[in-house]
């Protein structure tokens, strides 16, 4: 399944009020584990930014001004998003501006009419499964940081792209605690990565670690758990492994 995970900064917080978007940051998964493929791109949103946004995300207009429309790169943009299941924390907020900009780009061109964005992907709101799963608890991206031990020392501010790594981080705990893991290798064609999973050597000083030998009543156990495992799934992994105990 290939997935998403996006994060938008804004000049102000409705695009009601004519605010535009200034910034996207999306990371590419592929069967939960990220590929290296990124999309990232300011953009000049045509009018101010409030100084409340700015105190959030510290973007400014002079940082801006020079970027390109968003005319300009929502091709490229969309490229990289239709399709893909979208992982997004108050997915409401940043697909209500997603739509806002496309709608206002189909009013004005014939071909291609580009969104809305969830009739062409699917949508999943991170703050909603959080919320499900911890009810009456803070559920900002920063809490949930804490909470699963995800190490967001470095987001000093709001960043589409910075969001969004950590996001997907954070969306893998949430569900299953998988380790987001990059691929190795040479960049293919479209920017992404491929071949085999980048390995940490960890160095361990002799005698570091502790081997505890399992008593009976532990070693029965998981001998009982192997063979439930086989009697349901027809096969164990674990007898394959040399030096466990059958």
């Amino acid at each position: 399944m290939r997935q998403i995970v996006l994060d938008t900064e804004t000049t102000g917080i409705d695009h009601k009020d004519g605010h535009r978007l200034i910034e996207i940051g999306a990371v590419e998964m592929v069967n939960r584990r990220l590929t290296g493929r990124t999309y990232h791109q300011f953009i000049n949103p045509q009018r101010e930014i409030e100084e409340e946004a700015i105190s959030v995300h510290g973007i400014t207009n002079d940082r801006v001004a020079e970027e390109p429309l968003f005319a300009e790169v929502a091709d490229a943009f969309w490229a990289f998003i239709e399709g893909a299941e979208l992982v997004i924390h108050n997915a409401p907020f940043d697909v209500g501006f997603l739509d806002h900009e496309l709608a206002m780009l189909n009013g004005v061109r014939s071909e291609p009419q580009l969104g809305p964005v969830a009739e062409h992907c699917r949508v999943l709101d991170t703050l909603q499964l959080a919320r499900d799963k911890h009810p009456g608890q803070r559920n900002s991206l920063d809490a949930l940081c804490k909470r699963y031990e995800i190490d967001n020392g470095h987001r000093v501010l709001h960043g589409a792209l910075l969001d969004a790594e950590i996001l997907a981080e954070v969306y893998l705990a949430m569900t299953g605690g998988q380790t987001a893991l990059l691929l190795d290798a040479s960049m293919t064609a479209e920017g992404g990565r491929r071949a085999g999973i980048q390995r940490r050597p960890v160095t361990v000083a002799d005698g570091a670690l502790s081997v505890s030998t399992p008593s009976d009543p532990e070693l029965a156990a998981h001998r009982q758990k192997l063979a439930q495992i086989r009697e349901k799934a027809g096969e164990c992994l674990w007898d394959t492994v040399d030096g466990i105990p059958h």
